[in-house]
């Protein structure tokens, strides 16, 4: 059996949707699995036991008609036998028509209904912990009844080399696994999904007055210059904590990084997602558009928390979902107070004992 599996959404979309390989792979031992995702998020991908083959989907696809077209070729010829596309988009729709896979699922949408042999529909509460982020994708492989008892976790895989590389460059950087390590996902993947400056700088001054911790900032190069803004916001003694020029070159450099880190703390983004795949402890700041329920995964309030506005002044969305106040989000960022997220956050460094 050849199975194709399609996610071309952001990072943590395509880990996340790695279950779904998981979960085929238990269900089909024996199958070939392909997993179609964008070039740029392949690194939290690799070593992953559970597909075969990492197909990218490049961006001469987007750019190129002609390109795009002999890439469907070669998907057809692959001869899938199923194909379960987690995208759901006009690209996706394609690769699923073209495959002529006698057997494809996606999720319901009434007007791309027609290309698949069954639609999943989307449930909007969740059942369990899990969050609806796993809970709907793993309904693209189990039936309902089955959902609760395969729940599966997202996993990031490193080589020995990769753990002992980043291993010694913290160690280069005079970082000691004697002290406690924090990263903080410092930014947003846009300027909606990220706390504004002075609350997130507040907020790591705190980290380091309870935990006397060294601090990591995660950011992207282009994502600098208001790292540092960050950075210049918080105290001087805060400042001697954090190693601002330690980063990851890559997304994997990041990735290996963050496995010897005890704990990940800031925007709600990939870099939560992909702490959670390592296995380590959360504390999650959400935007006030994100609805929390679709991705607080396996969120318990000891090992993983999070605080999000509508938690505490839902009277500020009248009757609008945080979703339909996405053009509202800086506005209503403003009323997230660094105030209102310390008290948590100190409970939760307790819990961990930092």
């Amino acid at each position: 059996m050849k199975i194709l599996v399609i996610q071309q959404k952001m990072i943590g979309d395509v880990l996340t949707s790695t279950i779904i390989c998981e979960a085929l792979t238990k269900e089909y031992p024996n199958a070939t699995i392909d997993y179609l995702v964008n070039s740029n998020t392949k690194p939290v991908t690799l070593e992953n036991p559970f597909f075969n083959t990492i197909i990218e989907f490049k961006n001469e696809y987007r750019d190129s008609k002609k390109a795009f077209y002999s890439f469907l070729k070669e998907i057809k010829k692959a001869k899938y036998d199923l194909v379960i596309d987690a995208y759901g988009k006009l690209e996706s729709n394609l690769i699923s028509f073209f495959s002529k896979a006698p057997k494809k699922i996606s999720f319901y949408k009434w007007y791309t209904k027609f290309i698949y042999s069954e639609v999943v529909h989307r449930k909007s509460d969740p059942i369990t912990n899990a969050s609806i982020a796993i809970e709907n994708r793993l309904r693209l492989v189990y039936p309902e009844d089955r959902l609760t008892s395969n729940i599966i976790r997202p996993k990031i895989f490193l080589t020995k080399k990769e753990q002992e590389t980043s291993k010694a460059y913290l160690t280069t950087n005079g970082i000691s696994s004697e002290t406690p390590l924090i990263m903080i996902s410092v930014v947003g993947s846009e300027i909606r999904k990220t706390l504004p400056f002075e609350y997130m700088s507040k907020v790591i001054d705190e980290i380091v007055t309870t935990t006397s911790a060294n601090i990591l900032f995660n950011y992207i190069p282009s994502q600098e210059k208001d790292a540092k803004t960050i950075y210049d916001l918080t105290t001087k003694s805060t400042q001697q904590h954090i190693h601002f020029n330690v980063f990851g070159k890559s997304l994997r450099e990041f990735i290996a990084i963050l496995s010897h880190c005890d704990v990940l703390i800031g925007n709600e983004g990939g870099a939560v997602n992909m702490a959670k795949a390592l296995d380590k402890p959360t504390f999650t700041i959400f935007s006030p558009w994100i609805i929390k329920k679709d991705w607080n995964m396996f969120e318990d309030g000891i090992t993983h928390d999070s605080v999000h506005l509508y938690d505490t002044k839902p009277e500020l969305y009248g009757d609008k979902t945080p979703k339909e106040m996405k053009d509202h989000a800086l506005e209503l960022y403003k009323n997230l107070s660094s105030e209102l997220i310390i008290p948590k956050l100190k409970t939760f460094l307790k819990n961990l004992n930092l």
